[in-house]
């Protein structure tokens, strides 16, 4: 399995990724094989974590006083 972070590159009117040459041989992967891609944009933020997120937010906003005072000290 190979994973990594790739940026989007323009191949006419489409978009692509590379796959380094040491990783198609590593995996033994040739030109004409067939491989799954799972596409995961990275700036996308899973629900459960929004959640998180908000609720940080909250306390942050509801004790911003006091988080200051304590970075003042």
């Amino acid at each position: 399995m190979i994973q990594s972070t790739q940026k989007i590159i323009k191949i006419g009117t489409s978009g692509g990724v590379t796959i380094p040459a040491k990783e198609l041989k590593r995996q033994n992967i040739h030109f004409g094989d067939e491989v799954e891609v799972i596409i995961k944009p990275l700036n996308s933020i899973n629900p459960k974590d929004q959640d998180v997120i908000d609720a940080a937010k909250e306390i942050l906003d509801k004790y911003k006083s006091d988080f200051v005072n304590l970075k003042d000290r």
